[in-house]
């Protein structure tokens, strides 16, 4: 049981009593907050442990910043004295580089509020890697980037919490999910003033058929003209075929993504996947036919997988030649089928398999350029998009950063209206069902023109 006097500090704590995997445990937390001063007491294994941190405060904001800040390091400090550390520390968000930019903006060096929440020396380096990597792509300068969800695919992975649900039984909705998409970049056609990347993502957007896809490819050419970086998460291998390929070049895509997340086969199967690793060498092949920068996901921690078997498919993928190279770490999501026969995701092996991709992908001369992290991940990891040189994806450094207006359109899609003068984001989100989507897919339009003026 977890018990503080202070509820609205009780999310942050519990953020950092999971990623311990201490719910059941029993801790009580104290906070006061007196002069500039704020005290935290903990108790926890028959043990009292009492915290005091001296700064200063202009507003009700900066306090409650401050007094989560605090309150998860005094959590952690008691925790990792039993537990051990952890790789983030007690840096629970799931964008460290924002924290990072924000003290950089502020004239202060970001890996001092690192080194205070216990983030590993790796993981600042790794920090350091990706602001560094993002000079040539961060902008705050304004323009909106596009997404569009097509939440349909081949079969449903055990690891995913998506909507998505196996093809054969959600293709009835399909035709009248493509009207609902055309009609709604249809009405987004006076709020993008500058398009800066278009995202077509999933589920698995090839497991449309061409002429599903090309309704798509259509309704965006009619209303935005010219040239911008557009991605097409293409997904699972086994939906590639040349006709797709060629169509998505013709309607001007510039970047899709070939998602095997492991090279092997035994893998593949006990996640629920139908494809195979020659599949993902046929359907890369077929790709590389077309000038397209090409991404390749992979997830340390699946199954039974062994650090040997992950440096497998991290060799493997560098040796095709991905352009880009996302590691993410697995993830325990709420919805999907690995969380309800899993309490927690085992870290056997996690630090091993990420310290090893860091390695491969370094000597390899890629460099990290986006990350972010999850709730409930493996070892406490996080995912990472890996680059070659001047291939990086705008779309995925400006939603992670939070630094321009997103758009996004269709079922279970979250907008945003970034205020960077005022340090603020207003959402707007869709139905997660396709058929409660689909429904009140006018009502959606209405709302949404009505979200940006």
């Amino acid at each position: 049981m977890i018990n503080t006097n202070c509820q609205f500090l009780l999310a942050d704590i519990m953020d950092v009593v999971r990623a311990f995997g201490c719910e059941e445990e029993s801790l009580t937390h104290y906070f006061s907050f007196n002069r500039g001063k704020f005290f935290n007491a903990v108790e926890y294994m028959g043990e009292f442990f009492d915290f005091e941190n001296e700064q200063e405060v202009e507003n009700d904001i900066e306090y409650k910043r401050y007094a989560r800040r605090f309150a998860k390091l005094s959590i952690y400090s008691v925790l990792s004295k039993f537990k051990g550390s952890l790789p983030w520390g007690a840096l629970t968000g799931i964008r460290p580089t924002k924290l990072a930019y924000a003290e950089e903006e502020a004239g202060r060096d970001f890996k001092a509020i690192f080194k205070q929440m216990g983030v590993s020396d790796q993981n600042i380096n790794l920090t350091q890697s990706v602001l560094s990597a993002q000079k040539r792509i961060y902008n705050k300068n304004g323009g909106t980037d596009l997404f569009i969800s097509v939440p349909f695919c081949p079969t449903k992975c055990e690891y995913c919490s998506f909507i998505t649900a196996p093809v054969s039984a959600t293709k009835k909705f399909i035709p009248e999910y493509l009207n609902c998409i055309e009609s709604e970049v249809a009405s987004i056609d006076k709020k993008i003033e500058k398009l800066n990347s278009v995202y077509i993502g999933g589920g698995t957007p090839f497991v449309l058929e061409p002429n599903e896809l090309e309704r798509i490819y259509t309704a965006i050419n009619a209303v935005f003209k010219g040239n911008c970086e557009y991605t097409v998460e293409a997904g699972r291998p086994d939906v590639f075929t040349e006709e797709k390929l060629k169509l998505s070049h013709e309607y001007g895509v510039t970047r899709i993504c070939v998602n095997p997340q492991t090279f092997n086969d035994k893998t593949l199967i006990a996640i629920g996947r139908k494809h195979t690793e020659e599949d993902v060498y046929r359907a890369y092949d077929m790709a590389k036919k077309y000038p397209f920068i090409i991404n390749c996901d992979l997830i340390a921690g699946l199954y039974d997988e062994t650090p040997k078997d992950f440096e497998r498919s991290v060799l493997k993928a560098v040796e095709m030649g991905f352009d880009n190279i996302t590691v993410h770490t697995l993830c325990l999501k709420a919805g999907a089928k690995l969380k309800e026969n899993t309490k927690r995701l085992s870290s056997n092996g996690i630090e091993e398999m990420l310290a090893i991709s860091r390695q491969i992908l370094t000597e390899a001369g890629y460099v990290p350029y986006y990350m972010y992290r999850q709730k409930y991940q493996a070892g406490g990891g996080e995912n990472v998009g890996w680059t070659k040189p001047g291939k990086a994806c705008v779309y995925n450094v400006n939603v992670m950063e939070e630094i321009t207006d997103n758009i996004a359109l269709g079922a279970n899609a979250v907008s945003k209206r970034v205020f960077l003068d005022e340090n603020r984001i207003e959402r707007f989100g869709t139905p997660k069902d396709i058929k409660t989507y689909i429904e009140k897919v006018d009502k959606i339009i209405i709302d949404r023109t009505e979200f940006y003026k």
